[in-house]
């Protein structure tokens, strides 16, 4: 990738990697639905504007049934798996279970078309980044594996997010993803305003709550989807999922320099493991690129 296309894996890393913190601060005051139907209404709104001065939401909106779909992967079905499944598991867990999207990225492109994602050294890559995961979610993370039915929701929630990409992209190869995504946060925030209104607060939440609520849908959602599909456009879908790697990366980078979390050995070894990793398995031949 050229520095340019590395900028943007690294941002739509770092807006993708910054929502734990965040939605930790607000669900502290504020129910799981409030904050998805919240940062679901912002991001829908940006890119909602964003779109229809390009002149493509109406034109996108037409597909509604085929986005309602995509969302349910992409969207819905994965923060329902993935909020539940956190009862049960722990954080460690779950964002390693999380990274296995690539996995199944790389199998839904191959199926819908791309052979260029079993390229040896990508497979090298995957397979370096995802050591390097474990590494930074802490060995002990395999000490208390919890609830089989938990780890499934989640593996479901990443088998979603890599296929619901994949899908629309080869359902509608011409279409703006923006304005897909636009109706798709839409979509979201509909399913679950039901659910949120009987989890209203009963007093009006600090101004941390509200800032974590502006951060999560300005620059997380409606920021970090603009960011990744520009990554998507560059790399593929395959490729582009690994920003999930990222995503944990910049999570725990946050919680030492936020939190003062401290620096462990497994986070010394992991994080040059996850950025070898990520860039042997971004690399791609110039034939392969989707237009």
């Amino acid at each position: 990738m050229k520095s340019r296309d590395w900028f943007l894996f690294l941002i739509a890393g770092v807006l993708w990697g910054i929502p734990y913190l965040f939605i930790s601060i607000a669900v502290n005051e504020l129910s799981p639905t409030i904050v998805i139907v919240t940062r679901s209404t912002i991001g829908a709104l940006i890119l909602g504007a964003l779109t229809i001065a390009q002149k493509t939401f109406f034109t996108e909106i037409r597909h509604w049934k085929l986005i309602f779909i995509y969302a349910i992967g992409e969207l819905i079905g994965p923060w329902f798996f993935i909020t539940h499944a956190q009862e049960k598991l722990s954080s460690g867990l779950t964002s390693l279970l999380v990274c296995t999207t690539p996995i199944w990225a790389t199998v839904f492109a191959s199926i819908y078309g791309d052979k260029s994602v079993w390229e040896g050294k990508r497979i090298v890559g995957l397979g370096v980044g995802f050591t390097g995961i474990i590494f930074l979610v802490g060995l002990e993370t395999f000490s208390n594996i919890g609830n089989g039915y938990a780890i499934g929701e989640v593996l479901l929630a990443s088998i979603g997010y890599a296929w619901a990409v994949n899908m629309i992209i080869k359902k509608l190869p011409n279409a703006d993803l923006l304005a897909i995504n636009a109706v798709a946060l839409a979509i979201t925030s509909l399913v679950y305003l039901p659910i949120a209104l009987f989890n209203l607060p009963t007093e009006m939440p600090s101004t941390k709550a509200i800032a974590s609520l502006i951060v999560l849908g300005v620059f997380c959602t409606g920021g970090g989807f603009i960011s990744f599909f520009l990554v998507i456009r560059k790399m593929g879908a395959a490729r582009a999922s690994l920003v999930t790697y990222m995503n944990v990366m910049v999570a725990i980078l946050l919680g030492i320099i936020v939190l003062s979390e401290p620096i462990t050995l497994g986070i010394l070894i992991g994080l040059p493991l996850v950025l070898v990793g990520s860039y042997l398995a971004s690399r791609k031949h110039e034939s392969a690129v989707i237009q």
